[in-house]
Order: structure tokens, then C-alpha cells, then sequence
């Protein structure tokens, strides 16, 4: 029974209902009514926490505690954190090896003969390792009617990596920088525009491209494949340079205004410098997305300009002969090896970068 004031609710009721004796006969009345809807709401307050106390209980139970909730000892506490710890470890381990095993299947099948690749062990070490492959696949390989290996795709992507790299960070940098703080009239419209450049399908502006190139003689040159990388490349480097810009103190650019620096003064001399964490993001997103470009290199390039990945393609796919899987694996290899090398050299700039402002705003 609940009780308010050590008093029942029956007796509560009873003691409005008779006190004060100079009250009205309405006022009594009125009285011994809030005094009982008070008690029902206590006993109803009552109610729904013992009920709230044995749905706990039972939920404890279930889980197998004891009714009342007991502090972890700090030992405990060790353990857990021990063994979550090891779970995650395991779980990185894991989620390595899986990711890993079609490089070990390259790397170990590229040191094989093919008598010992024809006996399908595709998981087993070579018993005779050999590096005969990666040498035919670098000077000796055919793709097509020639049997010069992977060199010359090689050189060719140096060509055109490098050039396009420079041309779309400079260019992107440059953006940024004009519409972070040289803002003028439509400078978001304009920034909208670039960056839905961005998503925009190679396959949807090719034709056009090709069309464009062909009439100003340019199609099929190094210089168009060029072009169009750092035209691809543009959007997606003005975003990088315009978020990173942003996130840097305007009292910089007053104070050289207030000096009397200019627009390329400012640039150069100061904005450049502090770039140098989103320079490096830009040059291995560059460098990646360039050079292990297929469609745009088969397309532009032409065929004296033709980059490593298209010309192990025609490694790969050439029917002439016995299929080497040996060469092929280790024209793979080659071909991987320059992105794989930048980011392995690279990968710690490359968080700072990120972490630094590249992809705030």
C-alpha cells in the first residue's frame, strides 16, 4: 500500500475528508479529491518502478550476473581489454592475409617454369625459383608483332605521367587558390561546375574529345593524352587545393594585401609553401589514377605513345604460341610496381595530407 507522510492512502483521503472542520463542504470536497489523485499517482509511481526493478532483475539473471551491479575489479577489467585487443588483432591479421594472397599467387607463380606451373599447385613455393620470366616480360615478351617486352610501355608511362601530374596540380593549385580568396561574382557556380566534372563518365565526353584532338591535329600525340589527363584531373585538384586553402587563416592573405603583395606574389611566396602536406596527396593521386590508366592511354595516346598498362594488355592477351602465365605474372608485377612504390614510400604524407585540411570544407 503506498503511503504518503507515513499515512495511508485510505487514511489520507479520510483526514482531508474531515479536516479543517471550518472548511466549506465544497472545499472538503475538493480537498479529499487532490489528496486522492495524489496518492494514486504515488501508487502508480510505485508500480512502475518495482516493475522497471524486476525487468532489470530478470535481464541480469538472463545474463547470468548477480541482482545487483558490482564494480569490475581492475584485473578484470585487464583481461577484457586483453582480449578485445587480441580480437582485433586477429581480425587485421585476418583481413591482411586475405587481401595478400593474389599477390603471393603472382609473385610465386612468376618465379615458376611452366613445366612446374602445368602440375596446378597454384598455392605451392617454387621448387626452383628463377627470374627468367621478369626478364622476358621486361625485354623479350611480344606484344603483338613486336617481342620487345615491357620496357617500352614503360618509358612511355614515365612520358606521360610526369608531364600530366605537373600540369594538373599546378592548375588545380591554382584554382583553389582564386576561389578561396580572390572570390568574385559566380565563384561558386564556378566551383560547382568543376567539381561535377568530377563525376562525370570518360565514356560520356570521348567521342566528343576525339572529335576536338582530330580537327586541331592532335589526335593519336602525346600531347593528347596529356591534355586529357590533366583535364580529367583538373576537377578533383581544384577540389583538393580549394578545401586546403580554406582551412587557412585569412590574416595571412590580408596582411600581404595590407603589404602590398599581389595575386602571384601571394601565391608563390606564401600559399605554396604551406601546400606542401596537400601537394603530396595531389602528386599520388595523380600519379596512381595516370598511370594505371588504360582506356584514355588506348584511345589518345596513339600507337607510338601506348603506356605500360595498355601494353600489358597485349602481353596478356596475345594468342600466338604457348600462354605463359610465368611472363604474364611478372609483366603484372612490373607493371604494379610504380603505384605499389608510391604508396609504400608515400603512405604516411599521404594521411597528413588528408588529415591536415585536404578534405574539409
Amino acid at each position: 500500500m503506498a503511503k504518503i507522510d507515513g499515512m495511508t492512502h485510505s487514511s489520507l483521503i479520510g483526514r482531508a475528508a474531515v479536516t479543517p472542520r471550518s472548511a466549506s463542504p465544497r472545499g472538503r470536497r475538493r480537498s479529499t479529491a487532490a489528496v486522492a489523485v495524489r496518492a494514486t499517482a504515488v501508487e502508480e509511481t510505485q508500480v512502475d518502478e518495482r516493475a522497471a526493478e524486476a525487468l532489470a532483475t530478470a535481464a541480469l539473471r538472463q545474463l547470468g550476473q548477480t541482482d545487483s551491479v558490482q564494480p569490475k575489479p581492475a584485473s578484470r577489467r585487464r583481461t577484457q581489454q586483453r582480449y578485445g585487443r587480441l580480437g582485433i588483432y586477429g581480425f587485421l591479421l585476418l583481413s591482411a592475409l586475405f587481401f595478400a594472397i593474389p599477390l603471393y599467387v603472382m609473385i610465386i607463380t612468376s618465379m615458376k617454369g611452366m613445366p612446374e606451373i602445368r602440375l596446378g599447385q597454384l598455392f605451392s613455393l617454387p621448387g626452383d625459383p628463377t627470374f627468367a620470366a621478369w626478364i622476358k616480360a621486361w625485354s623479350q615478351a611480344c606484344t603483338g608483332v613486336t617481342c620487345e617486352g615491357i620496357q617500352a610501355g614503360f618509358f612511355n608511362s614515365i612520358k606521360i605521367t610526369l608531364p600530366s601530374v605537373a600540369l594538373s596540380i599546378l592548375i588545380g593549385s591554382i584554382n583553389g587558390y582564386a576561389l578561396s580568396f580572390w572570390r568574385f561574382k559566380g565563384a561558386n557556380m564556378l566551383f560547382g561546375m568543376l567539381v561535377f566534372g568530377a563525376f562525370v563518365p570518360y565514356q560520356v565526353v570521348i567521342y566528343p574529345m576525339i572529335i576536338g584532338f582530330r580537327e586541331v591535329g592532335l589526335y593519336g600525340t602525346l600531347t593528347s593524352i596529356i591534355l586529357v589527363h590533366t583535364m580529367f584531373g583538373m576537377p578533383i585538384m581544384t577540389l583538393l587545393f580549394r578545401n586546403y586553402f580554406a582551412s587557412l587563416p585569412g590574416e595571412l592573405f590580408k596582411a600581404a594585401r595590407i603589404d602590398g603583395a599581389g595575386f602571384w606574389q601571394i601565391f608563390l611566396q606564401i600559399m605554396l609553401p604551406l601546400a606542401v602536406p596537400i601537394i603530396i596527396v595531389a602528386v599520388i593521386l595523380q600519379t596512381t589514377n595516370i598511370w594505371n590508366d588504360y582506356l584514355l592511354g588506348l584511345i589518345f595516346a596513339g600507337s607510338d605513345n601506348l603506356p605500360m598498362t595498355v601494353q600489358l594488355n597485349n602481353i596478356v592477351t596475345t594468342t600466338y604460341g604457348v600462354r605463359e602465365y610465368n611472363v604474364n605474372m611478372a609483366a603484372t608485377m612490373l607493371t604494379a610496381a610504380v603505384p605499389l612504390a608510391v604508396y609504400l614510400l608515400s603512405g604516411k604524407y599521404f594521411v597528413r595530407g588528408i588529415a591536415s585540411g585536404a578534405v574539409k570544407g
